[in-house]
C-alpha cells in the first residue's frame, strides 16, 4: 500500500503518459473545521477518474464537474465553503472553508512529476514551489518536513516519505495494529525471528521479514520517519530490536509492557550499555494511558499517541 501522495503522483504520471488531460489540486489553507489537512493532494483527469482527497465528499464532485465542463484551467486559487449555504451543499463541517491550488497538468510536466515520484518512493524530501503568476514549478532537495508556505506569488509544499512502522512480533496485537495503521497511511512491516509464528500471520498483506530484530531495524527502520514497536513480551526478541532502535533518532520507539515490565527492561538495557540519552527515546509503556487491555484497545492507544506526536511536530 503506497502513501496517498505517492498514489496521486503515480496516477498523474500514468494519465499524462496516456495523453489524458489532468489536474492536480492541493489544499493550501483551511479555516474552521476541515476534513483534510493543509497539503493534502487530489488529482483527476478529463474522464472523471480521481485519486487522493480534499474533503472526502462533494467538494471533489463539484470540482471534477467544473473541470470536465472546461470552467477551470491553468493555475489558480479556489475557495470552497465561503457561505453557510455552500457548506451545507458540499457537506463541509460547520464553518469550514478550504482554499485549493488548482494546476493543469500537461505532458511537458512529466519529467518533474517523475522526479518527484522517484523522490517520494525513495524516501527523500523535496520542496515543490509553484509560481502563482505563470505556474512554473521548481523542485529542490529539502532537509525534512516543513509546513506549506504561501506568499503573494508562490506556494511551496514539501513532499517526502510516509511514516514506516516496523512491528516486532507477529502476534494478535500486531495483526490488529497492522490493519489500523495501514488504514491511517503508515507503511507497516512485520519482523519475527520465529518462522513458525511469522507463517501464521493473519493481519494485513504487509511485508514480512524474518531474521534477527536488530538486523530488521538496521535495514528497514533507522531514519527519522521510522517507528519501531516491540510487541512480543519476550525480552530475547524485544531487547535486540530496542538495542538497535535506540541508537538512532527515530520518530518513535515503543515497547509493550506494564510499568513494572518497563522498569526491568530499562535495567537490562542499561546493563547492556545504553545510556540515559538513548533510553530517553523509549516510549514505554507504549501508547496513551487510557486503560487499554484488548489488542484493539492497545492498538488504538498506540495510534492515538502517534497521532498526537505527529500533530505536535507538524
Amino acid at each position: 500500500m503506497h502513501s496517498v501522495d505517492q498514489q496521486v503522483l503515480e496516477h498523474l504520471v500514468a494519465w499524462l503518459e496516456r495523453g489524458q488531460a489532468a489536474w492536480l489540486c492541493t489544499i493550501v489553507a483551511t479555516i474552521g473545521s476541515s476534513p483534510r489537512p493543509v497539503g493534502s493532494l487530489f488529482a483527476c483527469n478529463a474522464a472523471g477518474e480521481v485519486t487522493g482527497s480534499l474533503s472526502g465528499g462533494c467538494v471533489e464532485d463539484d470540482l471534477v464537474e467544473r473541470l470536465c465542463r472546461g470552467e477551470l484551467n491553468g493555475v489558480q486559487l479556489l475557495e470552497y465553503g465561503v457561505t453557510a449555504e455552500e457548506n451545507e451543499r458540499l457537506g463541509l463541517p460547520c464553518g469550514g472553508r478550504l482554499e485549493i491550488l488548482l494546476e493543469s497538468q500537461e505532458v511537458s510536466h512529466l519529467p518533474q512529476l517523475r522526479a518527484l515520484l522517484e523522490a517520494v518512493t525513495e524516501r527523500r524530501y523535496v520542496a515543490r514551489r509553484v509560481a502563482l503568476t505563470d505556474g512554473a514549478v521548481e523542485l529542490s532537495p529539502a532537509p525534512g518536513f516543513a509546513p506549506l508556505q504561501k506568499s503573494a506569488d508562490s506556494i511551496t509544499l514539501t513532499l517526502g516519505p510516509r511514516y514506516r512502522m516496523l512491528l516486532i512480533g507477529a502476534g494478535a496485537l500486531s495483526e490488529t495494529l497492522s490493519k489500523l495503521a495501514s488504514a491511517m497511511d503508515y507503511q507497516v512491516l512485520i519482523n519475527d525471528p520465529r518462522a513458525e509464528v511469522l507463517a501464521r500471520w493473519e493481519g494485513e498483506a504487509v511485508e514480512r521479514i524474518g531474521g534477527m530484530p536488530d538486523d530488521a531495524v538496521r535495514a528497514h527502520a533507522a531514519d527519522r520517519n521510522s517507528i519501531v514497536l516491540t510487541l512480543t513480551h519476550d525480552p530475547r526478541i524485544d531487547d535486540m530490536a530496542l538495542m538497535e532502535a535506540l541508537e538512532h533518532e527515530l520518530f518513535y520507539t515503543g515497547a509493550l509492557g506494564s510499568v513494572r515490565t518497563t522498569e526491568k527492561r530499562l535495567e537490562r538495557l542499561r546493563a547492556l550499555g545504553l545510556g540515559d540519552e538513548q533510553l530517553a527515546r523509549l516510549h514505554a509503556p507504549v501508547g496513551l494511558p487510557i486503560g487499554s487491555k484488548t489488542p484493539m484497545e492497545i492498538a488504538i492507544a498506540i495510534l492515538a499517541e502517534l497521532t498526537q506526536l505527529r500533530r505536535v511536530t507538524a
